[in-house]
């Protein structure tokens, strides 16, 4: 089984072909990264007109090393949401032409499940699991259970991780995209510099908000006091608060639900110190970790491909895969419920 994947749900545009589910024949992605560092962010409006730019060159590159052509492909599968809408539009625009064109059935896949389903590209998954979800816009503790029905348990009130840490770095001049630059600075900083409250809330839902305001705050009475201070040391202080909240939760979770597998999801499964905190955690209680390849945390298109293998896989009926994308039209493409992915 040949399956086209498609990802254009934030700043990167990605096209990859996965064979049988496990063989990633192609895995293309053309990143913004450089483009958005300018603004500090991402801004939707120039993030769909590099989608439109680059999308039909990225695909061009990856039939060709994967070494097929569209006669081949048997699925194309296609971000549909969660994401930013110019650019999800974008993605979805192109399977559709490519849909018409060729007449290849379009499987819509949920953002987020394709990146908990990445980790099925390296590891052999034990079902039923717990998924810490971390990324730019989401932080959730998902419940997958044998029949690989995912149950949302647990997910931010507010600020997500990775928006967090790009909010963090911008007040601290850190540049953009802020993850990777506070992960390494964590290293040579003293976390216990600043004492910060962790957020009373239920049990696994998270709140980072009163978090970035603490480091904002300090910030503010330094420079009001033309005080200065090491920036490793507070971000140092961030992360480590950070990732203590992510690993208990998570742990508490996986303990509740009887799981002996813990994935980590998303852009900031990248993060070496949750990996490596959550790991050893985790050990003692008899409880496996597991996280994707650096290039498979990022948003690209095998996660994507990954996941309609498997919904394929796992469906009653065939056509329940073919469900939520109008194929004569947009309006309903957005629409999905966060709570039941």
């Amino acid at each position: 089984m040949i399956i086209l994947g498609i990802e254009s749900s934030c700043d990167e545009t990605s096209i990859a072909v996965v064979k049988d589910g496990k063989e990633i024949l192609s895995n293309n992605i053309s990143s913004q990264i450089e483009i958005h560092k300018e603004y500090g962010g991402v801004v939707p409006e120039i993030a769909s007109r590099q989608h439109i730019k680059n999308i039909a060159t990225v695909l061009e590159e990856s039939l060709e090393q994967a070494k097929i052509t569209l006669d081949d492909v048997d699925y194309i599968a296609v971000t549909y949401a969660p994401g930013l809408i110019g650019a999800l539009l974008v993605g979805v625009s192109f399977a559709k032409g490519l849909s018409y064109a060729k007449n290849i059935p379009i499987i819509p896949v949920h953002h987020i499940k394709g990146h908990m389903y990445a980790n099925f590209l390296e590891h052999e998954v034990e079902l039923p699991c717990i998924s810490l979800v971390v990324s730019g816009g989401h932080t959730n503790i998902i419940y997958i259970d044998k029949d690989h029905n995912f149950i949302n348990i647990g997910e931010t009130l507010d600020d997500a991780v990775g928006e967090s840490c790009d909010k963090v770095a911008r007040v601290l001049g850190l540049g953009y995209p802020g993850g990777p630059v506070i992960d390494k600075m964590y290293y040579k900083g003293d976390r216990n510099f600043l004492k910060i409250t962790k957020p009373k809330v239920s049990r696994f839902d998270f709140s980072f908000s009163g978090i970035k305001t603490a480091i904002i705050n300090f910030d503010n009475n330094m420079k009001m006091k033309n005080q200065e201070y090491k920036k490793e040391d507070l971000a140092a202080s961030f992360l480590g608060t950070v990732v203590d909240i992510l690993c208990d939760k998570t742990l508490d979770a996986a303990v509740e639900k009887n799981v002996k597998t813990i994935m980590i999801a998303g852009g900031v499964a990248a993060n070496s110190l949750l990996r490596s905190q959550l790991t050893e955690k985790a050990a003692e209680k008899g409880i496996k970790v597991i996280y994707p390849s650096m290039k498979l945390c990022t948003d690209n298109a095998a996660m994507i491909a990954e996941a309609a293998y498997y919904k394929l896989k796992n469906a009653k009926n065939e056509k329940d895969c073919f469900a939520g994308l109008d194929l004569n039209g947009v309006a309903s493409l957005m629409v999905s419920d966060e709570k039941a992915i």
